[in-house]
């Protein structure tokens, strides 16, 4: 699986309808889910919960949990429902999920972490892989991270997703834990240097293809969350600058082509708000962003939006290209 670029597990944004819009933009990035707790599969509505478009491939699943009996099982849930992989999440800080003994706080345990990857990869046929910070409150040291990079490592794990930075679990809001802890990328290189026969991917902070390229000379792979969030259009970039993809849909396409989606899902009982709230972003730094945004804002953000006000955004989308175009 390529794994080069990455784009993060996000609470409430990397649903499915996000991914369908960011895989319109790029074709080469791997997608993940939002973090799925193993119980809430293993006993509730599977289909809601996991269901995908075929074109959102290739897409992994992040699973939350601690019950290696749980998390297998959940896992070939997962297999079962198509995904491409299947990753552990061991560095979500937030308080309800070290309440419940996942996320960051498993640092703390990592010969539970190795039972449970364990169990996990011989449950499905798949890669299984972790995610993980490079360490929690005063624990910021190699050679602790290295320990439990290869417990990792003998539970038959090969690759690796790094946050360069700790996790703060008491203290800290998981919003705070994005920004306050500093970035220590280094730390991940000698992880890398230390294990060559691991993947190891690099995630945090990451905003331009520059930075992208960098540390791609000292890592396997690197992921990003926020800056694409927030400008979804910045995989153009990456496809173009990485990928070498000159293959790519403009803004006013990939909006046309969003509303045929848009006009299906809507059909099957979905929201105009659920979908379009991922958009907000695609003319980030561009002309026409604050008509954009205010258009989304005042139409399609409510409950109640329809399809018929969402036809009309292409009025915008039209005024927006030419805006571009006058200004390049």
């Amino acid at each position: 699986m390529n794994r080069k670029v990455s784009v993060a597990p996000m609470m409430d944004c990397t649903d499915r309808h996000e991914r369908y819009f960011l895989r319109l933009i790029s074709k080469n990035t791997l997608l993940y889910t939002e973090m799925i707790v193993d119980e809430a599969i293993n006993r509730g509505d599977k289909k809601k919960l996991l269901e995908f478009n075929i074109n959102e491939k290739p897409v992994a699943l992040q699973l939350g949990g601690s019950s290696p009996k749980l998390l297998a099982e959940a896992t070939k849930v997962g297999e079962d429902f198509g995904y491409d992989e299947i990753n552990l999440n061991l560095g979500c800080p937030s308080k309800k999920v070290e309440k419940n003994r996942f996320g960051a706080c498993l640092m703390k345990e990592p010969d539970l972490v190795a039972e449970c990857l364990n169990e996990m990869s011989n449950s499905c046929k798949i890669p299984v892989t972790a995610k993980t910070r490079i360490g929690f409150d005063n624990i910021e040291e190699f050679d602790y991270l290295n320990m439990f990079v290869n417990k990792i490592k003998e539970a038959g794990i090969s690759t690796i997703i790094l946050h360069a930075r700790k996790a703060i679990l008491k203290g800290l809001t998981p919003k705070q834990n994005l920004n306050i802890p500093k970035l220590n990328y280094d730390m991940v290189y000698r992880i890398k240097k230390e294990n060559p026969d691991l993947e190891i991917i690099i995630n945090g902070g990451i905003t331009n293809t520059n930075e992208i390229k960098k540390h791609l000379n000292n890592c396997d792979g690197v992921m990003i969350g926020r800056a694409i969030y927030q400008n979804p259009y910045f995989l153009n970039d990456i496809e173009r600058d990485i990928f070498n993809n000159t293959n790519i849909l403009s803004r006013e396409e990939i909006v046309k082509k969003l509303l045929i989606y848009l006009e299906e899902e809507v059909k099957k009982g979905a929201k105009v708000n659920h979908i379009m709230r991922h958009t907000v972003g695609l003319y980030y730094g561009q002309p026409g962003s604050k008509e954009w945004k205010r258009y989304l804002s005042e139409n399609m953000m409510a409950r109640d939006s329809d399809f018929q006000k969402a036809k009309h955004i292409m009025d915008i989308v039209q005024n927006n290209e030419k805006a571009n175009q006058l200004s390049v």
